[in-house]
């Protein structure tokens, strides 16, 4: 990318949010800032839009240029105005300094940049064009990660998500010197930048930035209980190593089993939590040399939740997250060359609309073990996934029909609780296997069920 002053000017001038401001009357200064720049520079198309102004008035400006009354977001002392307009956003503050420490305070040098609105001009003092062209994120001056400490893991999200940009080597210093001063960061914002970071191309690179730094371990401190494990134990398969390296998969194999941004992040978390507890269920069979971690998913599960519930997931996102964990080990355990169409129907069933989520958390899980190297055990798995993503698609076509209700059970002795929701369970269960074919069938076995529960 090689581009002059007057070509960014006139890409700055021909969105079309600056062709509505032209010829407004703006009584002060007002500077477009930021990354919107920076898109724009990378031929983007920028959909926020950061402002600053020397005259508070002028706000009005951009509110009947949006037809829209701005609010408030942001803490004091530096309130910041939105305006939104169909999909643009616009933030706006009024300047409280001059522009040259306006910008001097920004995170990083290719957001550093500002559009003079009234005299045509960009204001590039920190080197951000250059930073741009050379696809460097570099921070400003270490005082402004300090001032806002999830510029750390901003820097991450733009490697993560910018192309082919890296982060120079001071801001990676800087980024493992001030790493603990992210636990000041409120734990929505921090949840923000994962989101994007796990769902991007460059997730797995990305991730090993924050191992790299240490910014993995003060976000996640269970993380490094699983490093600890793999350093004393001098595991040959390393629980944290493998967990990493499994996050080279999961958009190379997304797209295959059909599995969209929000999915993806979905298996992401989960690939990250799913082998938290091996830590505390680590043994060793010194009669047979092997290593174990019975029940490791259920300690994964709580763990997981516990970290989730601190770091404001939604509970719908809760709910799939922990799903997954709990039978992060299904498919791997039905694995074999004779492998059933009625397991494939089960795991079909059990999961519902998961189910290529969970294969492609085991297709993560088990090339991240592999190293991303075939064999008889990856091969087989590899075709249960897909005879399972097949039966999926069965299912979603021609979903198993209800044969009886709870209000049915009822009517034959059951009284309302808990045994209602289990026996109805079963039935499904036996439909998948095709021990129960229709209702007759199934009225016969609940009302055996009730026999048993009767005794």
């Amino acid at each position: 990318m090689t581009l002059s002053i007057d070509e960014i000017k006139g890409k700055i001038r021909a969105t079309r949010l600056l062709k509505g401001l032209k010829g407004k009357a703006i009584k002060g200064h007002a500077y477009l800032v930021g990354g919107s720049i920076r898109e724009l520079c990378l031929s983007a198309i920028p959909k926020d839009y950061d402002f600053v102004l020397t005259h508070g008035e002028d706000i009005r400006v951009f509110e009947e240029l949006a037809g829209n009354h701005s609010f408030v977001i942001g803490k004091k002392p530096i309130h910041t105005y939105r305006i939104v307009k169909d999909d643009i956003n616009m933030d706006i503050t009024v300047m409280d300094t001059t522009l040259d420490e306006d910008i001097k305070r920004r995170d990083f040098t290719i957001n550093a940049m500002a559009y003079d609105i009234k005299n045509d001009a960009l204001i590039d003092m920190v080197g951000g064009l250059d930073d741009i062209e050379k696809r460097v994120i570099r921070h400003i001056r270490k005082e402004n990660l300090i001032d806002d400490p999830l510029r750390m893991l901003k820097a991450v999200r733009h490697f993560a998500t910018l192309d082919d940009f890296k982060i120079h080597d001071g801001l990676m210093d800087a980024i493992f010197e001030l790493k603990g001063h992210i636990k000041k960061v409120a734990q929505e914002r921090i949840k923000y930048e994962l989101d994007q970071i796990i769902a991007s191309q460059r997730g797995f690179d990305a991730i090993k930035i924050m191992e790299s730094t240490g910014l993995l371990f003060e976000l996640f401190p269970e993380l490094y209980e699983l490093k600890k494990l793999d350093e004393e134990k001098r595991l040959k398969l390393e629980t944290l190593g493998h967990t990493i390296d499994g996050f080279r998969y999961l958009t190379q194999y997304s797209s295959i089993y059909s599995v969209d941004k929000k999915g993806i992040q979905m298996v992401g978390y989960a690939l990250l939590f799913h082998d938290l507890g091996k830590a505390q269920t680590f043994s060793y069979d010194e009669d047979k040399k092997a290593v174990h971690f019975y029940y490791h998913e259920r300690f994964s599960e709580e763990m997981a939740t516990a970290i989730m519930e601190r770091m404001r997931f939604s509970s719908q996102e809760i709910k799939t997250i922990k799903t997954l964990i709990k039978n992060h080990m299904r498919i791997f355990l039905i694995s074999s060359n004779d492998t059933t169409e009625r397991a494939i129907r089960r795991v079909v069933f059990k999961m519902g609309e998961l189910t290529p989520l969970l294969i492609l958390l085991t297709i993560c899980d088990m090339y991240g073990s592999s190293g991303g190297e075939d064999n008889e055990s990856t091969e087989q798995v590899r075709a249960v996934c897909d005879g399972i993503f097949e039966g999926f698609k069965k299912w979603q076509e021609e979903p198993l029909p209800r044969l009886i209700n709870g209000y049915d059970l009822m009517s034959i002795g059951f009284k309302e609780g808990p045994p209602v929701g289990r026996c109805l369970m079963e039935i499904q269960e036996r439909q998948v296997s095709g021990e129960i074919r229709d209702r007759d069938d199934a009225i016969e076995y609940a009302k055996k069920w009730l026999t048993q529960l009767q005794k």
